[in-house]
C-alpha cells in the first residue's frame, strides 16, 4: 500500500473497530428499565443529549444515572443502569488484539475513542482482564473523549492529539468505522481508513509494503 508509507503512529477507534458493539441489545436492556425512545439518543457512531454530555465528560457517572432515572417509569438501581448501558459493548475478537500486538512492534499505537467511564472502566477493563491484561498493554496512549472534554468528529479532538503527539499529520494512520470521523481526520491531513466492523484487521500488517 504505497499511499501508507512513512507511517509512524496508528490511531485506533475502539468501538466497532476493536470491540464489537450491540446497540440493539443495549436499547432492549434500557427499555426493560421502563424507558422508551432511548434510540433517539444513541447510534454506533455518536451519541446525543445527555449521552453525548457523558462522553464529553460534562456529567459524571452519578449524574448520568440520574438522567437515566428521569426517563424511567419505575425505580431502578445503579447496577441495573450500569448493566444496561454496558450491554452496548460486547467482546473483543482475539485475532484483532493479536494484530494490534504485532503492529506495536513496528508502530506507536494510540486509541482515540468517543467513550465514557462506565464503558472503559467496566466493559473494556473486563474484556482485557479476561486475558490477564489492561488496555495499556496494547496502547501507548489512550485519548478518551470524556477525559479530553471533546469528541469526534469535532476537529479540536484531532488537533489536540496531533499537538500532544508532536508529529506531522501525514505520519499518522487513523482507523475508524464512522465516515464523519474519517472526513474530519482527513481534513487535517491525517491519512485514514474506514473500517467495516465485520472485517479482520490483518491487512494492516502489510500497510507499509
Amino acid at each position: 500500500m504505497e499511499q501508507f508509507k512513512n507511517i509512524k503512529t496508528l490511531i485506533f477507534d475502539f468501538g466497532g473497530v476493536l470491540i464489537n458493539l450491540d446497540l440493539a441489545a443495549c436499547i432492549r436492556k434500557i427499555n426493560e428499565l421502563g424507558i422508551s425512545n432511548v434510540e433517539q439518543y444513541l447510534s454506533n457512531y455518536g451519541q446525543a443529549g445527555f449521552f453525548l454530555k457523558f462522553e464529553k465528560g460534562e456529567i459524571d457517572i452519578p449524574q448520568f444515572r440520574n438522567e437515566i432515572r428521569k426517563l424511567s417509569t419505575k425505580p431502578i438501581t445503579d447496577s441495573q443502569i450500569d448493566e444496561a448501558w454496558c450491554e452496548f459493548l460486547q467482546d473483543i475478537p482475539q485475532e484483532k488484539l493479536d494484530v494490534v500486538e504485532k503492529l506495536r512492534q513496528k508502530y506507536r499505537i494510540v486509541m482515540l475513542s468517543n467513550t465514557n467511564p462506565l464503558h472503559i472502566e467496566v466493559s473494556a477493563a473486563g474484556e482485557f482482564a479476561k486475558r490477564g491484561k489492561t488496555i495499556h498493554d496494547y496502547f501507548d496512549k489512550c485519548y478518551l473523549s470524556y477525559e479530553m472534554k471533546m469528541a469526534k468528529p469535532d476537529a479540536e479532538i484531532f488537533k489536540t492529539l496531533l499537538q500532544n503527539e508532536g508529529d506531522a499529520p501525514e505520519s499518522f494512520l487513523f482507523l475508524d468505522d464512522g465516515p464523519k470521523n474519517i472526513a474530519a481526520a482527513e481534513s487535517l491531513g491525517i491519512r485514514s481508513i474506514l473500517i467495516d466492523p465485520r472485517e479482520k484487521l490483518d491487512f494492516l500488517l502489510n500497510i507499509s509494503e
